[in-house]
């Protein structure tokens, strides 16, 4: 997987210093105190009883979607985790990369070949192979959605953007366009209880947030998805849950992929110009600043761009933040039609 110190450019002391500043909650003194009491780890094997484990593979999304639409296709590839894979869905068309790839090819009125590498329980520790994989059909974009398993299973955040970042540079030498999907709000999943729900709640805006920084700074994009989905998914669960409670359904799913699509075209050089959904919602800050803010408000993209010529100021990298609203908010479509791939184009 590399070298430890192959990617000191990222700068790892920054990343834990947005790390802190993200912290939310009981803190790091609570923490330590349930921990040696014994609490975390009992409410840990429960939740692991709790969640069903995995009983079949999601659908596979690979194809060619929009295949009589003129031009040469789209190539891309769906790199990740479960919530990559479309886990916790039964047809192909609820999956996260036939949602993007239909919304994509109507966009841009062009077939989109569709390749999916993500592989259940993946960790970011994971993503090598799949990148080598990924490579072999030359895309033109990556969409990554990892972390949540590196969370779960506490990997630390420094070690877990390692290995996000050396996908996302390799991806990047190749001339692939990256977009990533951080890390998702654990706080929201039912089987974990409080104080555990809390302590994921922060790791998971920690982890967020130092991924944020590593892709912009290796040239890629990023899509905050944890408040996007979660008060959403506290609010509906048996509606916005898969049937294991852990994993998205298929509105879920189609939330996500409404939220990653504008950036996708963006990535690829299609996207629209869009007015600020909220009041000084959008703007440019320092990295550290933007990826703090990212890991706060739902749907946050971040990029890199420049202030008079310039990539860096005093802060460090400029980064470009554009935050939009809930897009699936009073939109969301009925049980039994939110599937539809459609909907992707309607919510984006």
């Amino acid at each position: 997987m590399g070298d430890a110190g192959s990617v000191a450019p990222v700068g790892w002391q920054r990343a834990r210093r947005i790390a802190r500043l993200t912290a939310i909650g009981t803190g790091a003194t609570v923490a330590a105190t349930v921990a040696t009491g014994g609490v975390l780890l009992g409410q840990a094997r429960q939740a692991r009883r709790t969640i069903p484990m995995a009983e079949a593979p999601p659908p596979r999304c690979d194809g060619v979607y929009g295949a009589k639409l003129p031009g040469p296709p789209v190539t891309m590839v769906i790199l990740g985790d479960s919530s990559a894979a479309g886990y916790g869905v039964h047809r192909r068309r609820e999956t996260p990369g036939a949602l993007l790839a239909t919304g994509l090819s109507r966009r841009l009125h062009r077939p989109v070949r569709v390749h999916r590498f993500a592989v259940v329980g993946a960790l970011s520790a994971g993503l090598k192979p799949q990148v080598e994989s990924a490579l072999e059909v030359e895309p033109d974009i990556a969409v990554v959605l990892v972390g949540g398993n590196d969370v779960t299973n506490r990997t630390p955040p420094p070690v877990a953007v390692r290995y996000l970042v050396d996908a996302v540079r390799t991806l990047r030498a190749a001339g692939c366009e990256v977009v990533v999907g951080t890390c998702p709000d654990l706080g929201a999943i039912r089987p974990i209880q409080p104080p555990l729900r809390w302590l994921a709640r922060r790791w998971s805006r920690q982890l967020a947030a130092a991924q944020t920084m590593a892709v912009v700074e290796a040239g890629g994009w990023t899509v905050s998805l944890g408040d996007l989905l979660g008060p959403r998914f506290a609010a509906e669960p048996t509606r916005m849950f898969a049937w294991d409670r852990f994993h998205p359904s298929a509105e879920g799913y189609a939330v996500a992929a409404a939220a990653l699509l504008p950036t996708v075209l963006s990535a690829l050089g299609a996207g629209q110009e869009r007015r600020p959904a909220l009041a000084g919602a959008e703007g440019v800050r320092s990295l550290p600043e933007a990826a703090q803010e990212a890991a706060r408000h739902a749907g946050t993209e971040v990029s890199a761009t420049e202030v008079r010529g310039r990539e860096r100021g005093p802060g460090g990298r400029w980064a470009q933040l554009r935050r939009r609203a809930f897009f699936g908010v009073g939109a969301v479509p009925q049980p039994g039609t939110a599937a539809d791939p459609a909907q992707v184009e309607g919510l984006a």
